[in-house]
Order: structure tokens, then C-alpha cells, then sequence
């Protein structure tokens, strides 16, 4: 079986394959690797590094792990969202310090305990990122062998690799992304793992985040604060 866990940590909160150093530590190689092949750059962002080139993962969102990201963000989205609060502004000051984010209590329904949220649903999450780096349908054959050649790199292991595989050449499958949420909390996840892969800077990119929120059925004012406490988290 997989261990989407660790593929999660893999991709937001661990090595990027093929750098030695961590996401943040090796940003600027991560740039040059994209300006190597630009049509590539948010394919191997969205998969690889958990955001879009030239963007870094910012506060202590790394240290959670993946999994733990994906759901302490979105726990923070939610509870700012049920409090009625504004959302709050994406652009922090310079002088302000990094953004520190927690774990989500573990007596919530994002808890990341297996009793909570199972490895089929962590999976799903990593299927969301995949579906999110290829809105702009910039992966073609040459692309999708450049990223798969990252995967095996990563050492992830053969079925892992099988099932990027696949995930590359098969058509999006959004109602499997959708249905796979059955709570709230698990359908912000999916959201915020989305947003965390890419940069909506396209028309595709953003049309496919709001036909997301829309399948998800997330209220207007909770996808706002999912947009805006992930943007808080890249700089």
C-alpha cells in the first residue's frame, strides 16, 4: 500500500528530489530547475515542491510535515472563517516575523490521526495537488517523464512511482477528488491542498480552484480565508 503520509511529507515538509536541502533551504535551486524548463514550472512545483516556482513555503509550515500543513492550514482557514473574522491580508509586512502555524488539535475533524483522516483520504489529498498542477495543462510526454525521472529520485518506491504514473497520464478525475471528502473539514483539506500546490496567476489555474470550490460546495467567505491564510504561508 502506499504510505500517502509519506508522500506528502515527501512533497511539502521534506526533500525536494534531486537537491540536497530541504524546500526552503533550496528555493533558488528550485527556480533554476524550472527556468530549465519553463512550460514545466508549475507541473514540478505543484508535484514536487508543494508551490509554484519562484514562491517559498514561509514560517514553520515545513517543520509540520505534510499532512500536518495541509491540515493546520486549513484548521486555522476554518476556525478564522466559524469566528466571523476578516480574512486576513496575504501581504505581511516586512518587519513582521514569519507566520508560525500548529498541528490541528487532535479532538478535531482535522485531526491527522489515522482514526481521522486515513491514508485513503491522505492519498486523495496528493491526487488534489497532482489535479491542481495540471490545470494549466502544461504537462506534455517530455514533461511527465522529467517529473516521473523526480518521483524515482525521491525513492519513494516502485508503487508510488506506478501510481504517479498513472495520475499523469489519465484524465483528472474531480468527482473521485470531490467524493473522497465526506466532512467539511476534510473538503477544506482538499481545497487547501490544492491552493498550497500552485499559484493561480492563470486563467485556467484559477478556474479550476473555483470550479473546485464550487464541486466542494464552500461557501464564498470560507474559500477567502482558505485563499488567504495559504497565501500567508508563501512569501
Amino acid at each position: 500500500m502506499i504510505d500517502a503520509r509519506k508522500l506528502l511529507d515527501q512533497f511539502l515538509g521534506s526533500q525536494v528530489p534531486g537537491m540536497q536541502g530541504s524546500v526552503r533551504d533550496k528555493a533558488s535551486e528550485a527556480i533554476n530547475l524550472a527556468r530549465d524548463n519553463p512550460l514545466a514550472t508549475s507541473a514540478i512545483a505543484g508535484v514536487l515542491l508543494g508551490t509554484k516556482t519562484g514562491r517559498e513555503i514561509t514560517g514553520n509550515v515545513l517543520t509540520l510535515g505534510g499532512l500536518a500543513a495541509i491540515a493546520g492550514l486549513g484548521y486555522q482557514a476554518y476556525k478564522n472563517y466559524q469566528a466571523g473574522n476578516a480574512p486576513q491580508p496575504a501581504q505581511q509586512p516586512a518587519q513582521q516575523a514569519e507566520p508560525q502555524f500548529l498541528p490541528p488539535p487532535s479532538n478535531s475533524g482535522f485531526s491527522t490521526a489515522p482514526a481521522i483522516t486515513s491514508n485513503d483520504f491522505a492519498l486523495s489529498l496528493v491526487r488534489a495537488m497532482i489535479a491542481a498542477a495540471r490545470a494549466d495543462g502544461h504537462i506534455d510526454d517530455a514533461e511527465r517523464q522529467h517529473i516521473l525521472g523526480k518521483v524515482q529520485e525521491a525513492g519513494v518506491g516502485a508503487e508510488a512511482e506506478s501510481f504517479f504514473e498513472r495520475e499523469l497520464a489519465n484524465p483528472v478525475d474531480l468527482d473521485a477528488i470531490v467524493a473522497s471528502a465526506k466532512t467539511e473539514e476534510q473538503r477544506v483539506q482538499v481545497y487547501t491542498a490544492s491552493r498550497l500546490a500552485i499559484e493561480p496567476d492563470s486563467r485556467a489555474e484559477r478556474g479550476y480552484l473555483d470550479l473546485l470550490a464550487g464541486r466542494l460546495g464552500l461557501a464564498d467567505a470560507l474559500v477567502d480565508h482558505i485563499e488567504a491564510t495559504v497565501a500567508s504561508a508563501k512569501v
